[in-house]
């Protein structure tokens, strides 16, 4: 036996020894990843005077500084659904790597099993006795090793590991849309609950105008004309309250989801938020260098791009030979005779399988791998512009909004200014109550533009932050939760 398995060692290294690079091409990282390109590297064209280009943050939404906020993102980590099938899809790929290592070590297979019966009695057909029944045996064990001359297990291993590399960078994408969509529910919650006091506030001032109508026309200066206008204006503005609810319900309801938990089960403190989440200060950005080395789709779409490569070697190395060498010991026989020399048998040598007819399909695979690749490079390539796209596009809005705010908040105050004088002359007799109406209109539409802008702001912060990718980055999250 041991003469067997030197025989064996002995011709696995003379096969080894045949053996070159693996076929198919050898994978190359696309140009943007060298951190050289010019159209992808320094700063954001839209990262005006609010951005700066300090480095992103692993977890961003501790900028805001809320306990609230940090806890739901913990908490969302831990339980969110999407995550557990990122989870789940993860582990699957590496297991199938796993599998694909497998195949690197020999293969040992062991059967047999005790047995009672006779052999066929034809040979003795010409006597009145039954052969004998005796007790037999068969026993057998192989050793079976694939030689990887051409390289198509190598090329299947780089598969499966670049396969396993992107199905982290898909749970890491999730990361980032999970702690994003956490934030972007908190904010609108939060905002709806600032522009719902906003229009509450509009609601009771003008309740007061028709108080002040009413009061006007029991004293006779005022027709009932005023009445109804002023009645007219309040139902308008209580209108807009009920879409404002809606719209923190549904906040809320999302928030549950993202979190694990039942919608109904929505946390109680967020209902009463009214002050939307907004960093002070400048935005820390970064580079577009920064930026592809951390956005998980674009190292998803380079893992993909390295799999659909390797899978060329795969297919190519179809054309040659595969040679496997084994090695199968066996003993079959009576009971009795357990162990004899003459019981066992051996089987030492290779075995080549070629299949030399089908070349052409072979190609036709090798074809379809080439196309998948260059799929898979354009894919890589449009996922790159996306995410800078999508930077520059979340910046811009951000900056005009920032603008526009500002716009919006001198406006609100010269509304006011002008609500109170058109008020007071209306009090005294001095102006025609469409007069007071128009101005108190013009207030509430500024205070609710205002409201809206600033929401628009929160929204637009976490926009911003999800489009720079960060928030996958591994780590113990230390969050002071509330109690």
């Amino acid at each position: 036996m041991y003469r067997l398995l030197i025989a064996a060692a002995a011709a696995s290294a003379l096969l080894a020894g045949c053996a070159h690079a693996p076929v198919g091409p050898d994978y190359v990282p696309p140009a943007p990843l060298s951190f050289a390109h010019s159209a992808y590297a320094g700063t954001f064209q839209s990262a005006g005077g609010d951005a700066a280009e300090t480095t992103l943050p692993p977890h961003w939404w501790r900028l805001y500084d809320d306990r609230q906020l940090d806890a739901l993102v913990a908490q969302a980590l831990q339980h969110n659904t999407d995550l557990r099938q990122a989870v789940a899809n993860l582990e699957r790929d590496q297991a199938l790597a796993a599998e694909v290592h497998g195949y690197e070590r020999p293969t040992v297979a062991a059967s047999g099993g005790p047995g009672f019966g006779h052999v066929s009695g034809l040979s003795l057909l010409q006597r009145d006795d039954e052969p004998p029944s005796r007790g037999t045996y068969s026993a057998g064990v192989s050793l079976s090793y694939q030689l990887d001359l051409f390289g198509q297990l190598r090329r299947a291993i780089e598969a499966a590991e670049a396969g396993a590399g992107a199905a982290q960078a898909a749970l890491d994408l999730v990361r980032v849309s999970v702690a994003g969509g956490v934030a972007h529910a908190y904010a609108q919650a939060c905002s709806s609950g600032y522009r719902l006091r906003a229009a509450q506030a509009s609601v009771r001032l003008q309740e007061e105008a028709l108080r002040l109508s009413e009061r006007l026309h029991q004293a006779g200066k005022v027709g009932e004309i005023d009445i109804s206008r002023a009645q007219g204006q309040l139902e308008q503005l209580r209108a807009s309250l009920p879409p404002l609810r809606a719209q923190r319900q549904g906040a809320l309801y999302r928030l549950a989801t993202l979190t694990g938990a039942a919608p109904r089960d929505f946390p109680a403190a967020v209902a009463t938020c009214e002050r939307p989440p907004r960093l002070a200060g400048l935005l820390p950005v970064g580079d577009g260098t920064a930026l592809l080395r951390r956005r998980p789709d674009i190292r998803q779409a380079e893992r993909s791009l390295a799999a659909a490569t390797a899978r060329i070697g795969v297919a190519t190395a179809d054309l040659y030979p595969k040679v496997s060498l084994g090695l199968t010991a066996s003993s079959a026989g009576f009971l009795a005779r357990f162990g004899n020399q003459e019981t066992l048998s051996y089987s030492l040598g290779p075995l080549i399988n070629w299949t030399l007819p089908h070349t052409g399909v072979a190609r036709a695979r090798i074809a379809q791998a080439e196309a998948v690749t260059r799929v898979a490079a354009a894919r890589f390539d449009g996922t790159v512009l996306t995410a800078l796209r999508e930077v520059e596009t979340t910046l811009d809005v951000y900056a005009r909004e920032l603008e526009r705010h500002a716009a919006l908040s001198a406006a609100r105050d010269q509304s006011a200014i002008v609500a109170r004088q058109a008020r007071t002359l209306y009090a005294n007799g001095k102006t025609a109550q469409i007069d007071a109406l128009d101005a108190q209109r013009t207030l509430a539409a500024s205070e609710a533009a205002l409201a809206t802008s600033a929401a628009l702001l929160a929204e637009d912060q976490v926009a911003v932050f999800m489009a720079l990718g960060g928030g996958w980055e591994a780590g113990e999250l230390v969050v002071n939760a509330v109690q």
